[in-house]
């Protein structure tokens, strides 16, 4: 062969690399595409038909919660599934890769939930379309005009939506998925409060009459008009229907047995729950028996914050002590609040010392409203939005005062506020560096497991110096592993509720009243509580990890940078990205000590 042909054929060989019938394509714009995709899915969310007739304004409807609607969203899930696997991940840039396998965990954990007809349990003792009917004004600002069209349009089609729900529940009753006959004593109570006859006298009446003097006044007697035709018409028929289906049909024939390990298919349910909401693959057994460690180790704190207060008794009896000396409550909700709201503010000023960056928008504290409190927990955080038109909030459980100790003031206000929930979820919805998507994204583990290491934090930055309030931090901490050992042990191990209450208010000091609502909750919402000490878990392993390797040169603000810079993560993700963090800094750490050429 001559030399002027062998160059021919190697030019050719290497043109033939690159031309663009050979070379690999880049997946990128087909991910891309496909979050679009699933983002418009989810944003044109499963809302009901706009009947025939109804003023357009009144578009956004409540979901859509029919049989049919399940099927075809498995299937447009499914699709996307396909989609995302026909993509070679390997060839999207590293932040991509992530997206994508977010995305893929999210597709398969949420078409599990469709193949175990999870759907025929649409309630549960703290969740359901009855209570979120009756917090729907709190959803809204009620300053703008499309915010009196949404919350109409809600109430227009409340009764559509309680029927849906009432058929899921019929089919629960018949393949005897339903809520456990033990959590639902009284349930029907917090529905038959909402009816009534004079509907100008319902809570949810009141928005209509506060419409701004601006609006123009067709618009201040159109709301009056269509919302209370709306509540007479739709609300109170589809409440009625349903308080029927729960005295007549529902409360008597629901399930006699307590776990998820009761039903068919049960154990393998269970198994996705709690992979669902720690993201890690752990068997009941493992989830217990962490939960009983975690619980030895914070009695043993708590053991000795008791000593330190001079107190001479068992742990059982200083229990009762806490909560029979007067000091430790108050006798107005107002007084809770303020305690709560003292100690947020004084941790927003001791926040620079552990965090380089913080959210710009504001968030406010509240009492929760009564008629979902009897049934929640301690508190919960509403998200702000980013834009600035709407602050976050830290709702406050101000029920039944009486069993609201105030030394648990600090933690409870470091958990929700800052530096928890809301640091953590409105850094991420204000981080331009995130794609969208990401900057939305809640996943329990990375959330509940943050809220947790941040009432620990109080500690680093001076607070929790009465040794009541600390004893108050490991009361919140042991709360939490104890739902590990009452989860498994009701979902897998055969625990009874009497059981899981005792167990529940010997090791948090909790009285009856609240550990009954706390064990309800993780009865009907079976593996969610597990993320909040898993998640706490990783964090402080991260952490311990980064002090060790990086010695004197450890930097806390960085470290909490590391954490909360690519927004909510699953474990292992949040695992890779530190540990990158870990060696990157490392590196440095070694480069200055090298010397100079």
């Amino acid at each position: 062969m001559s030399q002027a042909l062998s160059r021919a054929l190697l030019v050719l060989l290497i043109c033939g690399v690159s031309s663009p019938a050979l070379a690999q394509v880049s997946p990128e714009p087909q991910l891309i595409e496909l979050i679009k995709d699933i983002g418009k899915e989810r944003e044109k969310g499963h809302a009901l038909a706009v009947p025939e007739g109804v003023d357009p304004r009144y578009s956004k409807r409540l979901d859509d919660v029919s049989e049919q609607r399940y099927s075809n969203e498995a299937s447009t899930l499914g699709a996307f599934a396909d989609r995302l696997n026909a993509i070679d991940r390997s060839l999207l840039p590293e932040a991509l890769q992530t997206d994508a396998e977010i995305i893929s965990r999210q597709l398969r954990d949420r078409l599990a939930e469709l193949r175990f007809r999870a759907f025929e349990i649409p309630i549960g003792s703290r969740e359901g379309f009855h209570f979120e009917i009756s917090a729907l004004p709190d959803k809204y600002n009620f300053d703008k005009v499309a915010d009196f069209d949404d919350y109409i349009a809600k109430l227009q089609s409340f009764k559509e939506h309680a029927d849906q729900n009432i058929a899921l529940m019929r089919a629960g009753l018949k393949s005897g998925r339903t809520v456990p006959r033990d959590v639902l004593d009284r349930y029907d109570e917090p529905v038959a409060a909402l009816i009534v006859d004079d509907v100008t006298k319902s809570l949810l009446y009141r928005p209509l009459t506060n419409a701004p003097a601006s609006f123009a006044a067709d618009d201040r007697e159109r709301f009056l008009r269509d919302g209370t035709a709306a509540l007479r018409n739709s609300v109170m028929p589809g409440l009625k229907e349903f308080l029927t289906f729960l005295r007549a049909e529902y409360l008597p024939g629901a399930r006699a047995t307590l776990g998820l390990s009761a039903l068919q298919g049960g154990d393998a349910l269970y198994r996705h729950r709690i992979l669902m909401h720690t993201t890690l693959e752990l068997s009941p057994q493992e989830v217990h028996e962490t939960g009983k460690r975690e619980v030895a180790r914070i009695r043993t704190e708590m053991e000795q914050v008791i000593r330190s207060t001079g107190f001479k008794g068992t742990f059982a009896e200083f229990i009762k002590f806490l909560q029979d000396d007067p000091r430790f409550t108050v006798d107005s909700e107002e007084k809770y609040l303020q305690a709560v709201a003292l100690a947020a503010k004084r941790m927003d000023g001791a926040l620079p010392k552990i965090f380089s960056l913080l959210p710009r928008t504001p968030y406010g504290i509240r009492p929760m409203p009564e008629r979902i409190a009897i049934r929640q927990s301690a508190g919960y955080y509403d998200s702000g939005d980013p834009d600035g038109t709407r602050a976050g909030f830290v709702n406050v459980n101000t029920s039944d005062l009486k069993a609201r100790p105030l030394y648990v003031a600090e933690s409870l206000a470091f958990h929700e506020g800052v530096p928890g929930h809301h640091l953590q979820i409105m850094r991420a919805r204000e981080n331009k560096d995130l794609s969208d998507f990401r900057r939305k994204l809640g996943i329990t583990v990375f959330v509940e497991g943050w809220g947790l290491y941040a009432e620990r934090l109080g500690r680093e930055v001076g607070f929790y110096q009465d040794p009541y309030s600390d004893f108050g931090r490991l009361t919140y901490e042991i709360w939490r592993a104890v739902r590990l050992v009452v989860d498994s042990g009701v979902h897998a191990l055969g625990w009874t509720r009497a059981q899981a209450i005792a167990y529940m208010a010997e090791n948090t000091g909790f009285k009856i009243g609240p550990s009954t609502a706390e064990v309800d909750r993780h009865i009907t919402e079976a593996g969610q509580g597990l993320a909040y000490t898993f998640g706490m878990i990783k964090i402080l392993e991260l952490r311990k990890r980064a002090e060790e390797k990086l010695g004197s040169k450890f930097d806390l603000k960085a470290f909490h940078e590391a954490i909360l810079g690519n927004g909510a993560l699953p474990l292992d993700l949040l695992d890779r990205e530190v540990s990158a963090w870990i060696e990157g800094a490392a590196t440095v750490k070694s480069l200055r000590g090298l010397p100079r050429t």
